[in-house]
């Protein structure tokens, strides 16, 4: 199953601990989060169910290429880190 884990600085909005996930896709993944943490949905996902401009979500130390549709695949033993991105100058 894989692993999905929430940075401390979301988790400071909503208590998130990190989880096993019986999951194909990220969205599946993320569904499944939202099944049990129903406040984070709009934290993590903008009106549209993408990815909100402010995180940067990783699967395997890959940035995800999908943040429309969600449709990144997940191995048995991938590792998802979904992360405040920083910006600034």
């Amino acid at each position: 199953m894989a692993h999905i884990f929430f940075a401390a600085s979301i988790q400071r909005h909503i208590a998130t601990p990190e989880r096993e996930i019986d999951a194909s896709t990220l969205g599946e993944a993320l569904e499944a989060v939202f099944t049990a943490q129903p406040p984070l949905r709009g934290y993590i996902l903008d009106d549209q169910g993408s990815l909100r401009r402010h995180l940067a979500v990783f699967i395997d130390g890959r940035p995800v290429r999908d943040r429309q549709h969600l449709s990144d695949v997940l191995g048995e033993e991938s590792r998802v880190y979904v992360v405040q991105a920083l910006s600034g100058g």
